[in-house]
């Protein structure tokens, strides 16, 4: 070989040993880069927007997504790319495992309780979305309040389609910042399963949440006022409170509003109308909704009236008291008020369905109705007559105001109560003459009585008042002079008569106030004595019994008095009327007028005290006639009826105030605001009169008194004389 040929050889060994090198080289240098994690470019070579690989487009996506902002990678997620040995890759990557960087995901999310025991029951991405994820501040994030409800009706259709329905969901729609999306109530454990809650503090959870905005939040409480009220007064009421006392039956909001199905009372189809409002309260109360079916009221509902109560229309709705709890509607003193008196003191109401409209009026006016404004409560109301949930009309057999019931019924008040006790009609109107004639009557003749009487006492007396006034402003002025008088007493009243006296004013004056409390209990008087004594009100019936009682007495006494003594003897004689008390009465008048300059000179008692003390004998019997006939109600109506015990009501109230005034503008007059005797005349106190007093009020008696003594002295003055010269020859 020569040696051109042999170094050609060689630089062909040469050439071809180099290439293999370069060769070897570059095999070793693609193992080395294939070893590395692709990068994002690596990724978006494939999976990118034009490629359209994958559910989205993750270029963009992943760019605008939390996690681009932070400068995550594809293999930041996708671990398992960085054990990809060649691109592009075949096997299929494993899915991403959240809980790596957002541990846990399960106290995060309660509302997915199955969450507790797998993280990755529900995958993060299908409502989160995957490389679109975003804060859920963000108006674009899947999950936020706007959008949320579009993520979870994937999984639960039924629910969100109720929600969008809803209040709720209608103020989501409506742009209202306030407006709760699904996370606003289920992100926080309003669900047993969540903690494995007992069921009572799950509603508790679940009453919490709904008063967390329609009771603490302003903006809520100031689209839906007024019934954020009504929520407030959740927590005290009959549910509120037993809810609170860990009863897991209370009802809570969720169990009458529903959850996803909240609706505003005045939407179509709201749920809310009043037979489902019956229909809801069944859902606990199924004995008293059945029993309310076959009422009246229930019977109305069912046939569609709108006016038809329903269970809300008398307890309430957010502020459901106890029966008797004071401040319940339906409690005893303010059911017919609060409760029955709307409706059926309706006048459309009454014409629209011919019902009564006086009802309530007639009732108020009665003794019944009376003691329940005046707070006494142990006394009938409309629901102790016709009962509450199965009310009924007075022509059913089963109503408790039917004729064969009605007896039964009193007599639950009324021991003993015959058939003539419930005769008679029960609601009376005393100011219609063609309903009630004899009553009106009885109230024309009564109404004459006290006003031409205690006008002409009045006219008497202002003449009086005015004749003493000038003559008293004369005397201080210096005008006239009065002549001076003895410093001297008489006996008006013996102990014994003052006795008696204080007995009979101190009796009348607790049955006037007593009395007139139970007909006037609305008076500021009446008001401001109940808001004193509380229930010492309920005593007012037995105080004023007991002074009747004592009143009876001391006139039963008087009488005694009157014909078994010798100064009651001689009392009632001069007492007696005489014709020189009508000439009395006439010159007095004159005299008062100015038409005589001569005072009628009165004896022992006036034509004034002879008036007062007949009238007080008059109406002592009228009083306890009435009364007794009230007080022994039972058996007085099974012997007169309804109509004997109205007649005996009516003229005890016209008594009363016939002689309440008269006491007012005759006596009290004459005893305290009598120029002469004011500020007040002692006499029933130390049972005496000055001279001065006698002079003016009883002029005869004292000149009988100054006749005897001198016809005494007289007498003496002779007995002395015989002593001194013995007797004649």
């Amino acid at each position: 070989m020569t040696d051109r040929l042999r170094t050609d050889l060689l630089d062909r060994l040469r050439a071809g040993f180099i290439l293999l090198l370069v060769l070897a080289a570059s095999f070793a240098l693609a193992a080395t880069a294939s070893a590395k994690p692709p990068t994002d470019e690596d990724c978006l070579a494939c999976h990118s927007e034009a490629a359209g690989k994958g559910k989205q487009p993750p270029k963009k996506a992943l760019s605008a997504s939390v996690h681009g902002d932070a400068g995550l990678s594809c293999t930041d997620c996708h671990a398992d790319l960085a054990k990809i040995k060649e691109l592009p890759h075949g096997a299929k990557v494993k899915p991403v495992s959240c809980s790596s960087c957002h541990d846990g995901m399960a106290e995060k999310h309660p509302f997915h309780p199955m969450m507790a025991a797998d993280a990755e029951a529900i995958a993060c991405q299908e409502c989160h979305g995957a490389h679109d994820v975003r804060k859920p501040s963000d108006p674009a994030a899947p999950v936020s309040a706007a959008n949320v409800s579009k993520v979870c009706v994937s999984c639960h259709e039924t629910e969100v389609k109720l929600y969008a329905e809803s209040a709720h969901g209608l103020a989501a729609a409506g742009n209202v910042k306030e407006a709760p999306a699904c996370l606003t109530c289920h992100r926080t454990r309003v669900t047993s399963a969540a903690d494995g809650a007992p069921a009572a503090t799950e509603k508790q959870a679940q009453e919490k949440l709904c008063l967390s905005c329609h009771l603490d939040s302003p903006d809520v409480r100031a689209r839906v006022a007024p019934s954020a009220g009504f929520i407030a007064k959740y927590e005290k009421s009959v549910h509120g409170q037993a809810l609170l006392a860990g009863n897991e039956k209370a009802a809570n909001c969720v169990d009458c509003h529903g959850a996803h199905t909240v609706r505003k009372k005045t939407a179509a189809g709201a749920g809310s109308s009043a037979l489902d409002i019956e229909k809801i309260c069944a859902r606990c109360h199924g004995k008293v909704e059945a029993t309310f079916a076959r009422s009246a009221h229930g019977k109305a509902l069912a046939k569609g009236v709108r006016e038809a109560p329903t269970c809300t229309t008398c307890h309430g709705e957010h502020g459901i008291l106890k029966h008797n709890d004071p401040n319940s509607p339906v409690a005893a003193a303010n059911v017919s008020q609060k409760v029955c008196t709307p409706c059926h003191s309706s006048l459309r109401l009454s014409e629209k369905f011919g019902i009564e409209s006086d009802r309530f009026s007639t009732f108020e006016q009665s003794f019944h109705g009376l003691a329940v404004k005046g707070g006494i409560v142990n006394v009938a109301n409309c629901a102790s007559c016709h009962g509450s949930h199965d009310i009924l009309p007075s022509s059913d057999p089963a109503s408790r105001i039917s004729p064969k019931n009605l007896v039964a019924t009193c007599g639950k008040c009324h021991p003993g109560a015959g058939a003539r006790f419930a005769s008679g009609k029960i609601h009376v109107d005393a100011s219609s003459k063609a309903q009630e004639p004899l009553l009106w009557w009885i109230g024309f003749i009564y109404a004459g009585l006290i006003v031409g009487t205690i006008g002409g006492m009045f006219g008497h007396n202002l003449l009086d008042f005015v004749r003493k006034s000038k003559r008293h402003l004369a005397l201080r002025r210096g005008e006239i002079e009065e002549e001076p008088a003895p410093h001297r007493l008489y006996v008006r009243m013996t102990l014994e008569e003052r006795l008696q006296h204080g007995a009979l004013a101190l009796s009348f004056i607790v049955l006037v106030f007593t009395g007139f409390q139970l007909r006037f209990p609305d008076s500021w008087w009446a008001g401001g004595f109940r808001d004193v004594v509380g229930s010492v009100v309920n005593y007012r019936s037995l105080v004023h019994r007991i002074a009747a009682v004592v009143m009876t007495l001391a006139s039963i006494y008087h009488l005694y008095y009157i014909v078994f003594t010798v100064r009651g003897r001689q009392l009632v004689k001069d007492l007696w009327f005489r014709l020189k008390d009508a000439r009395d009465l006439v010159e007095m008048l004159r005299y008062n007028l100015g038409l005589t300059p001569v005072k009628p000179k009165l004896d022992r008692f006036s034509y004034i005290e002879k008036a007062e003390y007949w009238a007080l004998i008059w109406g002592t019997i009228v009083m306890a006639g009435t009364g007794g006939a009230m007080w022994l109600d039972n058996h007085f109506m099974n012997v007169f009826g309804k109509l004997g015990y109205d007649v005996a009501r009516s003229i005890h109230y016209y008594e009363a105030i016939l002689a309440t005034l008269a006491i007012i503008v005759w006596h009290f007059y004459f005893v305290i605001f009598n120029p002469d005797s004011y500020p007040l005349n002692t006499a029933f106190w130390t049972g005496k009169l000055s001279h001065r007093e006698m002079e003016e009020e009883h002029p005869l008696e004292l000149e009988r008194i100054l006749e005897a003594e001198e016809h005494e002295r007289a007498k003496a003055e002779e007995a002395v004389e015989k002593t001194k010269h013995g007797p004649k020859t």
